[in-house]
C-alpha cells in the first residue's frame, strides 16, 4: 500500500538513485489520500518535541485539502474566527473530567 508524499520527493529519491513507482492520483482518490495524511501529520505531532516541522507539515496538508476540495481560505479563517469568538478557542487548558 502505497502513500501520499510532497511533490518533490520522487525526484529527489531519483537523485539518490533509487526508482521509486509513482503514480499520479486526482479526485476523490486525493482526497481521501490527504485526509489519510493528515492523520498521519497528527500523530507525529503527537510523538515528537520538534512541533515546528510536524506543524508545517499538518498546514501544508490542510492547505492542500482546501484546494482539493475548492474551498476559500478566507470563509474557512471566517468560520474559525466565528467560533473561536462564540465559543472559545484551545488557549486555556480547559479540560472536561467526565
Amino acid at each position: 500500500m502505497g502513500k501520499l508524499v510532497r511533490d518533490r520527493i520522487p525526484e529527489i529519491m531519483r537523485l539518490q538513485g533509487k526508482d521509486p513507482e509513482v503514480e499520479r492520483i486526482s479526485g476523490e482518490r486525493l482526497r481521501r489520500a490527504l485526509k489519510d495524511k493528515l492523520v498521519e501529520e497528527a500523530e507525529e505531532v503527537r510523538q515528537t518535541d520538534d512541533l515546528v516541522e510536524e506543524l508545517a507539515d499538518v498546514l501544508e496538508v490542510v492547505d492542500a485539502l482546501i484546494d482539493a476540495y475548492g474551498l476559500d481560505h478566507g470563509e474557512i479563517e471566517h468560520v474559525r474566527a466565528d467560533k473561536k469568538a462564540k465559543r472559545g478557542g484551545f488557549s486555556s487548558g480547559e479540560y472536561l473530567v467526565g
